[in-house]
């Protein structure tokens, strides 16, 4: 147990009057989420779907409300349980999320998909330890499915919750070194009544009025309790350890088009790995040494190939991109020449499995 301060600790004697507070705060301005069921809906019998809030957590990873909820729409209208994602063409699936980044997440869906499909019977377990078995399930994840699909007691949290934690008992270590002694905060709050509630309050709680800029602290339920309230340190929590500089990558990308019809050469990247599975043009490897200069030495065929104005720039986790990108007309046999290819009609490639970077390069090549 982390020793904390007597502020900290005369909060969580608290603890009862905090959630009653903030369930009654919840239960007027809970936010309307496809994959949430409210706190009426709750009270007339509604009971939470465990793969929809599965499939919304996954998604929610490393991005934001507005980004999933039109893919999140996507995936259950086209695969409304988990059964029905499990008998899915894989290459489909990840059509489907082209655009929503992190594309291992993907991968791991449909394995996870197949496995509560296949050994479940198409039920989530329960269990915390149980979830955690699943592919693509982390701590995370096990803790949101367990608590908010099927009310049991674990500690949920995420950056919304990290954020409010730190505040309201002024937790000063730097993430992600805190991030341990958030989670005994949150399991000792988080009530055994109404668990999976309060853990989507405190995520409401960050998303609306505990914001990072500008927390509207005069509206927050928690105010009288909280220990940087009003002040200039609010803003400055949580605090986070200074990042390591990303290394800058670089290489080519070459854009084929067909002169009749304008299709695109395609192919599919390698299943492991970095966008593993996803689709792209043809191109190099990525790296810190590729030579800008000596793109052309690195053409899939014979061609006149043009340079395109500016350079693909584009961010990963570890990484930032430089992509020249280059483009020519291919000759009709092409097929036979580069392995692996398919051509793909202008009108088709909303429907491919492009990343968001292959997007830039086929934005610079065809705008």
């Amino acid at each position: 147990m982390h020793k904390f301060t007597c502020e900290y600790t005369l909060i969580l004697m608290r603890s009862a009057s905090l959630n009653q507070s903030l369930l009654k705060w919840y239960d007027r301005h809970a936010r309307r989420l496809p994959w949430r069921v409210s706190p009426e809906d709750r009270k007339l019998g509604e009971i939470p779907d465990p793969y929809r809030i599965w499939l919304s957590e996954v998604m929610l990873q490393q991005t934001t409300v507005a980004a999933v909820k039109d893919y999140f729409e996507k995936f259950t209208n086209a695969w409304p349980s988990v059964e029905d994602l499990a008998a899915a063409d894989e290459e489909d699936v990840m059509k489907a999320w082209a655009g929503l980044g992190y594309y291992s997440r993907a991968r791991n869906l449909k394995k996870c998909a197949d496995t509560v499909a296949r050994d479940h019977g198409g039920r989530f377990p329960e269990a915390e330890d149980a979830l955690l078995k699943l592919p693509g399930i982390g701590p995370y994840t096990a803790a949101a499915i367990a608590t908010i699909a099927f009310d049991r007691h674990a500690a949920v949290v995420d950056g919304n919750v990290e954020r409010v934690l730190t505040r309201l008992t002024q937790i000063e270590t730097p993430l992600p070194e805190a991030k341990s002694q958030i989670r005994d905060v949150m399991a000792t709050l988080t009530p055994h009544d109404r668990p999976g509630d309060f853990a989507q309050a405190v995520m409401d709680l960050g998303a609306t009025i505990c914001t990072p800029k500008r927390p509207a602290c005069g509206l927050c339920p928690w105010m009288s309790d909280c220990k940087v309230q009003n002040s200039s340190l609010a803003e400055a929590l949580p605090r986070k350890a200074p990042k390591k500089e990303k290394p800058t990558r670089y290489g080519a990308a070459f854009v084929a088009v067909d002169r009749e019809s304008g299709a695109i050469l395609l192919r599919r990247r390698p299943p492991k790995g970095l966008l593993g599975g996803m689709t792209e043009v043809p191109g190099t490897d990525w790296s810190e040494a590729f030579d800008v200069s000596g793109a052309q030495e690195h053409v899939p065929f014979p061609s006149e190939w043009r340079i395109c104005a500016g350079v693909v720039k584009h961010t990963f986790t570890h990484f930032h991109l430089r992509l020249t990108v280059l483009r020519a007309y291919a000759p009709q046999d092409i097929l036979r020449m580069v392995e692996g290819t398919w051509w793909s009609p202008p009108a088709a490639l909303d429907e491919e499995a492009l990343p968001t970077v292959m997007r830039k390069v086929l934005s610079a090549a065809l705008d």
